[in-house]
């Protein structure tokens, strides 16, 4: 059974900077993407950031653009979200997600496994 185990989140104050780490328990596929996606209260999941095997190739929301580096670990089985900057709109439970091939996806209904979410929050 695969699972991904997401950790780093917590109460940090606007401006601040938080880094997420998710690992998966097991070797998933020969090569997949992985991409983090948050969801605030009353809102729905939206997509923030991925990244496809080698590393070489990342997407970003246009409201973390700039402020959020998606990274790979050496094991290739971890994924890291480094934050900056942060701001109270980027409160929200941080999902970590698998998909079965490389191809970099902003879409949720892409990524085959999912992790249970660690929490974010922003004071102002």
């Amino acid at each position: 059974q695969v699972q991904l185990v997401e950790s780093g989140g917590g109460l940090v104050q606007a401006g601040g900077s938080l880094r997420l780490s998710c690992a998966a328990s097991a070797r998933i596929f020969s090569s997949y993407a992985l991409a983090w996606f948050r969801r605030a209260p009353e809102k729905e999941r939206e997509f923030v950031a991925a990244i496809d095997w080698s590393g070489g190739n990342t997407a970003y929301a246009d409201s973390v653009k700039g402020r959020f580096t998606i990274s790979r670990g050496n094991a290739k089985n971890t994924v890291f979200l480094q934050m900056n900057t942060l701001k109270p709109e980027d409160t929200a439970v941080y999902y970590c997600a698998a998909k079965y091939d490389d191809d970099v996806s902003r879409l949720d209904r892409s990524y085959n496994y999912w992790g249970q979410g660690t929490q974010v929050t922003v004071s102002s």
